[in-house]
């Protein structure tokens, strides 16, 4: 039987009933996932809870609007205090997090609805770590300073690189036994009886400088390995490029494979004064450094050869930039400008930036990062304002507008950002 609707009251009320319908239909789509396109983890550095650590605040990103909003219970505890760098495994499946403050990694297994869960905690090699990257199946590490009895903020020393394997099943080393995406620990670096960890070095007359990382990146399918890092002696910035490798070691009676890093000739290449963040394009062809003192972009082709600066550079970008990120794409470059509280667009062409424009962000944005899932929204990590700035990316320019209800709250003082796409399983 139709029902017949003759008064303008009742017309009303259908009307706000179907709304009332669309609306809670749309809420249960975001809270169901249907419209979740990324889940995007944050690190906050002020100690919170009773064991004073950091927090990890996990939101989702509307694939609609890029409206992002924290899922029910987050914030989590980091495991740690003073949370300053993540990474996540390439198959999306593990969260790793740094904890200055401790000398740890956290591993996190990740849910399909964005929620984490601790699994392992290790130690690093040396004191402070404050980077952090995945290449392939190993986890590499920044500490400022190496693992020597002498080195401490009091006596400074240079800094080093760790390596971790992810374990990709259930793996026994030694009589230790790692679980699936579990960092393996204890393994040499380069030789089957070596060190953990690789020092920073200069050599001639600046062996005796103290070298401390500032920043770390690899393309996750990529053979090379880059390190920023500060001579503390001559204020001179460099960029450290590595080969990366594997060799076999018998470990316990196993035959193990186990991480090499190959200092690329020529390396360590001047990278101005102050590197404060490294990246590569996608195909990993380019390089590009922001300087935090000379407010610039240098950049690089990359090739079996070391590294050929580009024509141009260095590209000029704002005050004090502290982080890039490049689009899936290789289109665009985008500069977080600390003390300007904003973001510098570039276009990419042969490598060489090409400023568009900028973009207003909150205060201080110290991490940024693009979603993995369509390349469509960009978000930075905005540490005196307590929160993130969200945007959608122009495809065809590389313009950025305001996210729907952008900024969103987060914990105290944010660090890192990274993300993850929903539906992640490969």
């Amino acid at each position: 039987m139709r029902m017949k609707l003759k008064k303008p009251g009742q017309l009303l009320l259908v009307a706000l009933a179907g709304v009332g319908v669309a609306s809670l239909l749309s809420a249960c789509s975001q809270l169901t996932g249907t419209l979740t396109v990324d889940f995007v983890y944050v690190t906050s550095a002020r100690a919170a809870g009773p064991n004073s650590y950091g927090e990890v605040d996990v939101f989702e990103v509307n694939s609609e609007s890029g409206k992002m909003r924290q899922i029910p219970t987050s914030p989590f505890p980091s495991g740690g205090r003073n949370p300053v760098a993540e990474a996540v495994s390439t198959d999306h499946n593990y969260l790793y997090v740094v904890n200055r403050d401790d000398n740890t990694i956290v591993q996190f297994a990740l849910g399909n609805d964005g929620k984490v869960y601790p699994q392992q905690t290790v130690n690093t090699p040396g004191i402070f770590p404050l980077a952090t990257a995945v290449a392939g199946t190993t986890l590499f590490v920044a500490d400022t300073y190496q693992p020597l009895p002498i080195c401490s903020p009091a006596s400074p020393c240079t800094g080093s690189v760790a390596a971790f394997p992810i374990a990709t099943a259930v793996t026994s080393i030694g009589g230790a036994t790692f679980q699936k995406g579990g960092l393996e620990t204890g393994l040499p670096l380069n030789s089957c009886n070596g060190l953990n960890y690789l020092p920073l070095a200069l050599s001639g007359s600046a062996a005796s400088h103290i070298v401390n990382p500032t920043a770390i990146a690899s393309i996750s399918s990529g053979s090379n390995l880059f390190v920023t890092a500060t001579d503390t002696n001559a204020n001179v910035g460099y960029v450290f490029g590595f080969t990366i490798g594997t060799t076999s070691c018998q470990i316990g009676g196993a035959t193990v494979s186990i991480p090499t890093l190959t200092p690329i000739s020529g390396s360590p290449w001047v990278a101005g004064i102050k590197p404060s963040a490294v990246t590569q394009d996608p195909t990993g062809s380019y390089l590009y450094v922001t300087d935090a003192d000379n407010n610039n972009v240098l950049a690089w082709s990359v090739t079996s050869g070391g590294l050929t600066p580009l024509n141009g550079s260095p590209f000029t970008a704002g005050n004090s930039p502290s982080a890039i990120v490049i689009d899936s794409t290789g289109k665009f470059a985008y500069v977080a400008n600390a003390l300007d509280s904003n973001v510098t667009a570039y276009t990419i062409s042969g490598g060489a930036l090409t400023h568009t424009a900028t973009f207003a962000t909150d205060l201080q944005p110290v991490a940024i990062g693009i979603d993995p899932s369509l390349n469509q929204y960009l978000y930075t990590v905005n540490f005196l304002s307590n929160t993130l700035s969200g945007f959608q990316l122009n495809s065809t320019t590389g313009a950025l507008l305001n996210s729907q209800n952008s900024p969103y709250g987060a914990n105290a003082n944010p660090t890192a950002v990274v993300a993850i796409p929903h539906g992640k399983k490969k």
